[in-house]
């Protein structure tokens, strides 16, 4: 039985590697804890019955952690490794919305207006990404740099492979005018409200996920400080 289970996990982690060896390395990190979390409840269900319940306990603890189940609620200092709940900075354009998990720093989008309307960014294949690339450039010279962060996660590279003499340069000047203070609770992934400490950790969270020395893209990064100051400023 376990030798199965063992043929299954690397059959499953076969499977994501292949499935995204383009996507997010952070994304397909979470996907394999999944896996692994899924298989250790199994392998825990399996000693259960073997009549080693302290085993199965052990093994399902792991598997529960792994999937990020809040089981014990344990209290005091023990509650700052507990899972958190999820928390998303969302960055608009025209045509684009750009959605950044916080605990995790995957980048996905939705298009909201244009041909693929509805879509989300990572249902869309090379061909079509281009072609949104190309419509951005045309109608919305704010989500042109929303679009290549996204790439840059996406499809390492990408840059040096363009086709042509087209620009891709992050756009760090692309604006859409004064930042309102609804923009910079939504870029910083807040409740509007939310205390000096919350907008300092907030802020602080996304820069270790989007400043280009961490992957990001300095568009991003920009947008992220702007957000800071503006909420700040309404303190001072």
């Amino acid at each position: 039985m376990m030798l199965l289970f063992g043929i299954a996990a690397v059959a499953l982690l076969w499977w994501l590697g292949k499935t995204y060896t383009r996507t997010d390395p952070k994304a397909l990190a979470k996907a394999v804890r999944t896996v692994g979390g899924v298989a250790a409840l199994g392998a825990a269900a399996w000693v259960g019955a073997k009549g080693q319940p302290g085993m199965a306990f052990l093994i399902g603890g792991l598997g529960a952690w792994a999937l990020g189940w809040n089981v014990l609620k344990l209290p005091g200092p023990w509650s700052r490794f507990q899972p958190q709940p999820g928390r998303f900075s969302r960055i608009r354009s025209a045509i684009i919305e750009m959605e950044i998990d916080h605990a995790t720093g995957a980048v996905e989008g939705s298009v909201l207006v244009g041909a693929f309307a509805g879509r989300r960014l990572s249902s869309l294949d090379p061909g079509s990404l281009r072609r949104l690339y190309d419509e951005c450039s045309a109608h919305d010279p704010q989500g042109v740099p929303l679009l290549e962060a996204y790439l840059d996660r996406r499809f390492a590279g990408w840059r040096e492979n363009a086709q042509g003499d087209r620009d891709t340069r992050t756009r760090t000047h692309a604006q859409s005018g004064v930042m309102t203070k609804e923009e910079a609770y939504q870029i910083l992934g807040l409740q509007p409200g939310a205390s000096l400490d919350e907008v300092r950790k907030a802020h602080r969270t996304l820069m270790k996920r989007l400043h280009p020395d961490h992957g990001g893209t300095a568009y991003l990064a920009a947008r992220v400080n702007e957000a800071r100051e503006v909420l700040l400023g309404r303190h001072r």
